[in-house]
C-alpha cells in the first residue's frame, strides 16, 4: 500500500499547506498510522484516483488553518463532487421535483431547466429576480443538482453573495486572493444567490465584475438572483449592472391563487405520508391556506408545516374550523382583520389611478368598468357582504351586476396576466 495522499482543491492551497501545516499534519498522522507513513500532498488536478486520501475542506475557497484532528484511519477515496455538494450548502429538498411551477414562475422554471441541461445556445448570464421567499434559492439549488446529475465531472460552485464577500475579504487578509480567483474562475457553472447584498461594497463588486467577465469570455455559465432587476440595483456600479443585464433577466412574480393552491397540495401530500395521515385535508382547508395566509411562498409553506405538526395523524380529517383554530395562535392570519368595502374601493381606485367616486358612478368605459369589477370581486372574497349589499355600496347596483362582475374576474384570472397581477397586488395590500 502506498503513502496516503492529502488532497487540496488548488495548487495554491497545496503550496500554502506545505508551508504552514504539513509538518504538523504528519506529526498527528504518525500517531494513528501503524505503518508510520508520511502524507503525500497533492492538488486536486494532480491527484491519482488509485491513491488513498485524507480530504481537507474540498470546497474551501482558501485554506485558513491546518486540520486540528485527522481521521483515526486512512479514509477511502471520496467522490469530490458529492462532498462538494454537501459543503457548498445545497439543500437536498430543493430540486425541480419539489418545485411547483405556475403563472408567476413558469418562465423562470423553464429557463432554469434549460440552464441545468447544459444545452447549447443558452443565455448568459441568467438573472432571476423577485420578492423574498418566492423560489429563487429553490431554483438555484435545483439547477445545481440537475446540472451535477447530467455532468458529474463539471465544476459547479454555488454560494450566496454574502459568502462571496466574506470569503473574498478573508482572502485579502490572508493574502490568498489567487486561490479565491482560481476557485471561482475555474467553475463550469457559477450560481450566486442574493447578489444585491454586494451593493455598496466596492472591492467585492470589482472582484465579481472580473470573475463574471472571465467566465463569460470562456463561455462558462453564470446564474444570479436578486430581489430586484439589475437596472434597479442602484448601489451596484454601472458596468457590473450592465453585465448582469446582458444575458436573460427573468422575473419571479407573486404567486397567483392557483399556484398557491398547488403549493399547498404538494406540501400536504408530502406531510400526509410522513405523518401517516390517511388522506389530505378537505378542499376548503386547502383553499383557506391558499387564500387567507398572507405573505410569500416560504411563509405559506411555514403555515402548512405548522398545521401539519399541530394536527399530526389527524391532518386528513381536519375541518375548516379546526384548521383555523390551530393556525390563529401562531400566525397573524389575514382573516382576523376586518376589511371594509370602503377600504377596497379606495385601494382599487388608487391602484388604477381613479377616484373612488368613479367606481360608484354610472360610467361604463372599460377604464372604469374593469376596475369596478375587480373591486366587486375583492369585496366578495375579503368581506362577508352579500351580493345585494355589495351592489348597494357601488352606487345602488343590482345584485346580478355584482354576480356578473365576480364571474368575469374569475374568468380573467385564468386568461389575462395583467388582471391576475393587479388582483394579486391588491390582495397583498389588503392582507398585508
Amino acid at each position: 500500500m502506498g503513502d496516503p495522499v492529502l488532497v487540496t482543491p488548488t495548487l495554491y492551497a497545496r503550496d500554502w499547506f506545505a508551508r504552514n501545516a504539513l509538518k504538523r499534519a504528519n506529526e498527528l498522522w504518525s500517531q494513528i498510522d501503524p505503518e508510520s507513513r508520511s502524507l503525500d500532498l497533492k492538488s486536486r488536478v494532480e491527484f491519482d484516483d488509485q491513491a488513498r486520501i485524507v480530504q481537507v475542506a474540498p470546497e474551501s475557497v482558501i485554506p485558513t488553518a491546518a486540520p486540528s484532528v485527522l481521521p483515526s484511519a486512512p479514509a477511502p477515496v471520496v467522490n469530490f463532487q458529492d462532498a462538494a455538494a454537501r459543503v457548498a450548502g445545497l439543500q437536498e429538498r430543493l430540486t425541480f421535483d419539489t418545485f411547483v411551477p405556475g403563472r408567476g414562475n413558469e418562465f423562470a422554471y423553464t429557463m432554469s431547466r434549460q440552464v441545468a441541461s447544459w444545452a447549447d445556445g443558452h443565455f448568459n448570464p441568467v438573472f432571476f429576480h423577485g420578492p423574498y421567499g418566492y423560489g429563487k434559492t429553490h431554483l438555484l439549488n435545483a439547477i445545481a443538482w440537475e446540472a451535477r446529475a447530467r455532468r458529474p465531472d463539471a465544476k459547479i460552485v454555488y454560494l450566496t453573495a454574502e459568502k462571496f464577500t466574506s470569503t473574498f475579504v478573508k482572502a485579502i487578509q490572508d493574502r490568498s486572493t489567487a486561490a479565491f480567483k482560481e476557485e471561482l474562475r475555474g467553475a463550469d457553472l457559477l450560481l450566486v444567490d442574493d447578489v444585491h447584498f454586494i451593493g455598496g461594497k466596492t472591492s467585492s463588486q470589482e472582484e465579481l465584475f472580473h470573475t463574471l467577465t472571465a467566465l463569460l469570455e470562456t463561455n462558462k455559465r453564470v446564474v444570479f438572483t436578486a430581489d430586484r432587476p439589475p437596472s434597479h440595483l442602484n448601489e451596484i456600479e454601472a458596468r457590473l449592472r450592465s453585465h448582469l443585464s446582458s444575458g436573460l433577466v427573468c422575473a419571479l412574480d407573486v404567486a397567483d391563487q392557483s399556484l398557491r393552491l398547488g403549493i399547498v397540495e404538494r406540501k400536504l401530500d408530502q406531510l400526509s405520508m410522513r405523518l401517516g395521515a390517511a388522506q389530505k385535508p378537505h378542499h376548503d382547508v386547502l383553499q383557506f391556506l391558499a387564500d387567507r395566509v398572507p405573505g410569500s411562498i416560504r411563509e405559506l409553506e411555514g403555515a402548512v408545516n405548522t398545521l401539519a405538526a399541530s394536527a399530526g395523524a389527524r391532518l386528513g380529517s381536519l375541518t375548516l374550523d379546526e384548521a383555523m383554530a390551530l393556525l390563529q395562535p401562531n400566525l397573524k392570519v389575514s382573516a382576523e382583520r376586518r376589511v371594509t368595502v370602503d377600504e377596497i374601493q379606495k385601494l382599487t381606485a388608487d391602484h388604477f389611478a381613479l377616484k373612488q367616486a368613479d367606481l360608484l358612478s354610472e360610467r361604463r368605459t372599460r377604464s372604469v368598468a374593469r376596475p369596478r369589477q375587480v373591486a366587486m370581486w375583492l369585496c366578495k372574497q375579503n368581506t362577508t357582504r352579500s351580493y345585494p349589499d355589495i351592489g348597494r355600496r357601488f352606487g345602488g347596483r343590482d345584485h346580478t351586476t355584482v354576480l356578473h362582475a365576480v364571474k368575469k374576474i374569475e374568468e380573467l384570472l385564468q386568461s389575462d396576466e395583467q388582471i391576475a397581477k393587479d388582483v394579486e397586488a391588491l390582495t397583498r395590500k389588503l392582507r398585508g
